[in-house]
């Protein structure tokens, strides 16, 4: 019988229903919704449906989500994404990290996406794909976690404090396989890159707005926040800008 995880506290999905518009809010690769929530609370007060999904294997156990591929997390979007298009006419998706690059993937696939605002979003890291190839090779099983790479201090992200090598495998495909399809995206695009990021190499953002073939597409640099931007200094500017856009469009 296949093990149980309990799901951590603040960790859960969240959902605020709203209006018309909804917006997808999608947290990054190995941490949790916690990420994603103070972004989602802010979106919710301005009368948008919003909902923040539980990656498949996320916010339980590293174990967990060393099952999980990365098929498995774009499903869990695409649900996401139906469940907001069942009530909204108009859907704008947001994602941290990882959950960028799910949100690329989304707008390279589902073009009645209305607009993307990727937060440090993952699509080229060779650092990580070195690391990976002699990692794989090895019986290691899992590695230090990344979690909480944030400036503001006494600030943590709900994170794994440990990494599966195999999920590290599944994140490169995924990104790779976004990378790839970047000029299908033509949806409107508010790419956030902070220009201090340990995790995502911020060439990534620059890449990314230049791969496009959005006509509307602005890139908006984070001076005060490291990786997880959503927790960090920036984040009430993050979400400023992000209802901004949404009216705007």
């Amino acid at each position: 019988m296949a093990e149980t995880f309990q799901v951590m506290k603040e960790a859960e999905a969240f959902y605020f229903p709203g209006n018309k518009t909804g917006v997808l809010v999608i947290h990054g690769f190995t941490g949790s919704t916690q990420s994603m929530r103070f972004l989602g609370e802010q979106l919710a007060e301005e009368g948008f449906t919003v909902y923040g999904p539980r990656l498949t294997g996320h916010g339980t156990a590293p174990e967990d989500m060393e099952n999980a591929s990365y098929q498995d997390w774009i499903l869990t979007v695409e649900s996401g994404l139906k469940k907001l298009q069942d009530t909204c006419s108009e859907i704008y998706v947001t994602g941290l990290s990882m959950g960028g690059t799910l949100t690329l993937y989304l707008a390279e696939n589902y073009p009645e996406i209305k607009g993307i605002m990727p937060i440090n979003a993952a699509t080229n890291m060779p650092e990580l794909i070195e690391t990976y190839s002699t990692l794989v090779s090895s019986d290691t099983r899992f590695v230090d976690g990344i979690g909480s790479d944030i400036k503001k201090e006494g600030v943590k992200e709900l994170a794994y404090p440990k990494t599966p090598v195999k999920s590290i495998g599944e994140l490169i495909d995924l990104s790779e396989h976004v990378r790839v399809n970047l000029p299908e995206i033509k949806a409107s695009a508010l790419i956030f890159s902070s220009t201090v990021d340990h995790v995502v190499p911020p060439e990534n953002s620059q890449e990314i707005y230049q791969s496009i073939s959005s006509e509307d597409r602005t890139i908006v640099s984070l001076e005060n926040s490291f990786h997880v931007a959503t927790l960090d200094n920036d984040k009430a500017l993050i979400a400023k800008k992000c209802i901004k856009f949404i009216k705007r469009n």
